[in-house]
This record gives C-alpha cells, structure tokens and sequence, in this order.
C-alpha cells in the first residue's frame, strides 16, 4: 500500500471552519462579539501560526475549506495555496449533507467548488461538516471529479469505496482537535484537556496505527490548535512522528493517488 521503505503514513488536515461553524450553530453569531472574536482568531492568527509551523518542519498539510470561509477570508485560503499545500472541499457552508436532499448537497458541492478550484490549484478530496456524508455523498463525488473523501471511521487503512473509484482516508473523533479542547459556543466553559494530555492520547494512537501499518489522520481547526502552547506541542508531535523514518508525512491528496495506483 504504502511507497518502499514506509510502513504507515500520516497525514495533517487543518480544516478552514472559520465563522461557518459558528454561524451553524447560531445565525445571530454575529451579535455576539465573544463568540466571532473566537471564530476570527483562525483565519487572523491560528492559520499564519500553523504555516509558519508547517514551513519550520518542511510539511505538506491538506486544508478543508467551506466555500463560504474562502469567500470570507480569501487571504487566508491564498496564503495556504501560495504556501504550496493542498486544499480540499469542506463544504458551501458548515451544514451537514446528511440533512440535504441530494438536489442541496449537490448545490452545496457545485458551489464550493467554484469557488476553491478559483484558486487555480488542484481540488481531488471531500471532507464533510461535522465528518456527516450522506447515502449520496460518494456517488456525487465521483460525478464532479473529486477523487477521494476523508470522512468515515471503519478503518484505520485507506479504501476503496465498493462500485467506485473513491478512495477513503478514514477519521476517527479521538485525532480531532475540537474533541479534545471543547470549543465551540456551547462549551467554552468547560475545561479544557491540557496539552501533555492530547499529545499522549495522539502519541499513542500513532504508535498504534503505526505498528499495524495503517494511516494517521490529525483533523485540526486553526482557532482551537492554534493557541501558542498549542502549537508547540503540535510541533513537538510531528517532530517526533517524523523521526521515524518508515512514516510517509505527507497529504491526502498524495496518499489517495498511492493508495488508488496500488490497488
């Protein structure tokens, strides 16, 4: 599965939620200043800290970008392409498809794309709000060219969709940064794990994934991974994962391409 020499591959993904998780959750999210000074902290901080991160250890990262977080927060989406790294579809907006006739995710897939393959990079991966694709989602992949997805959790080795020629990188919760840290308008009062915590649990489920060969999934969101003391332990994190010279560290894209020319 994997190139000679690796025995597992790991892959970042930063998905670009911005104020459309927000705004999900709450239309009015915009009179409450608290709650958009959150959502606001990705694309002005967290993505600049998290590129400067990525270009100190020379990897490649995907990044999932709701349309509508493209068309918000254009400068951001461009510094991830002008920084060389991969963007993939996260949605129009941060609805999730299941919820959608199959006429709406459509329109919410035509709609993203417009606007992402705007940037005049490759688009080829899928990544639905909330992980939630629908009886749909594959079958609509295949017909707008996108060539793998990165949402389901039965596996911890790439697939092949059965009857298709899409590819899976499957997630799980627990490799989820929102998970871990709470965030969001509803829980922002809960405590947060601290970051030796998280590290540990993502530490020891790589070590796990890489002793049975599979792939390591990390899902990120900018305004949440993206405090300081944050970011130094994600840092630390794929300095050690990168010390192991059997770890392929590189992006969805490039992993679904290996992964389909190896079937």
């Amino acid at each position: 599965m994997w190139p000679e020499g690796f025995r597992c591959a790991v892959s970042l993904t930063i998905d670009l939620d911005f104020e459309t998780a927000w705004e999900f959750k709450d239309p009015d999210y915009k009179s409450r200043p608290l709650g958009l000074s959150m959502a606001r902290y990705g694309p002005n901080v967290g993505v600049p800290l998290l590129l400067s991160m990525l270009d100190d250890l020379g990897v490649q990262a995907t990044f999932f970008v709701p349309g509508k977080s493209a068309e918000t927060f254009p400068e951001a989406v461009r510094s991830v392409v002008d920084a060389g790294h991969e963007i993939a579809v996260h949605g129009y907006t941060h609805d999730p498809p299941n919820g959608f006739t199959r006429e709406q995710e459509e329109e919410q897939l035509r709609r993203a794309l417009k606007v992402l393959r705007g940037f005049d990079t490759e688009v080829a991966g899928y990544r639905a709000p909330f992980y939630e694709v629908s009886v749909h989602t594959i079958g609509l992949l295949q017909e707008h060219g996108l060539s793998y997805s990165s949402n389901l959790m039965d596996d911890f080795k790439p697939y092949r969709h059965p009857n298709s020629g899409t590819i899976e990188l499957p997630v799980h919760w627990i490799m989820d940064d929102w998970l871990q840290f709470k965030h969001g308008l509803d829980d922002w009062l809960e405590p947060n794990a601290t970051c030796a915590k998280v590290r540990e649990l993502w530490m020891d489920e790589f070590l796990g994934i890489r002793a049975h060969g599979g792939l390591f999934v990390l899902t990120l969101h900018p305004q949440v991974i993206g405090r300081p003391s944050r970011i130094e332990m994600l840092k630390g994190l794929v300095e050690e994962m990168a010390s192991h010279e059997d770890v392929w560290l590189t992006t969805c894209g490039a992993i679904a391409k290996q992964v389909s020319g190896s079937d």
